[in-house]
């Protein structure tokens, strides 16, 4: 699985949306700092960039009217397996990351660059995803 560019989340299909999700999870929980070719990066960088990027997949869930568990929310919570983590990400670089990702479009990881936004583009293109490819071609 891969974290998708965060300017092609309001154009995942449903499924990929949802997979958005569980591997946030997933990352969150047991799955932090273990090794997987296509999410690496992610182990570079404060936890709290991993939880700003989730709580943009949880909106834009929330806006196709999905409820994703408001558990997620909590920048400490690593799922049912783990114990709460007050320590995992720090609430107000989440917010700060989260803040400008949403009302400035900046962007929160540094891979998720332009040429890695087309590489996102050209592999769901690849995998035949019926997307609005019009709207895609529109987003930079």
């Amino acid at each position: 699985m891969r974290l998708w560019h965060q300017k092609l989340l309001p154009y995942l299909d449903r499924q990929r949306l949802l997979s958005q999700h569980r591997e946030c999870a997933a990352l969150r929980g047991k799955g932090w700092g273990r090794k997987h070719a296509t999410v690496d990066y992610v182990f570079k960088y404060d936890p709290s960039l991993l939880v700003a990027y989730h709580y943009l997949v949880m909106d834009e869930m929330e806006r196709r009217g999905f409820k994703p568990d408001s558990i997620w929310r909590n920048s400490g919570y690593r799922g049912k397996a783990l114990p709460m983590d007050w320590d995992f990400a720090d609430p107000d670089f989440v917010d700060d990351q989260y803040c400008y990702a949403t009302h400035k479009n900046d962007i929160i990881y540094p891979e998720h660059d332009e040429r890695y936004l087309q590489f996102c583009i050209d592999l769901l293109r690849q995998k035949g995803a019926a997307l609005d490819w019009g709207a895609i071609a529109q987003i930079r």
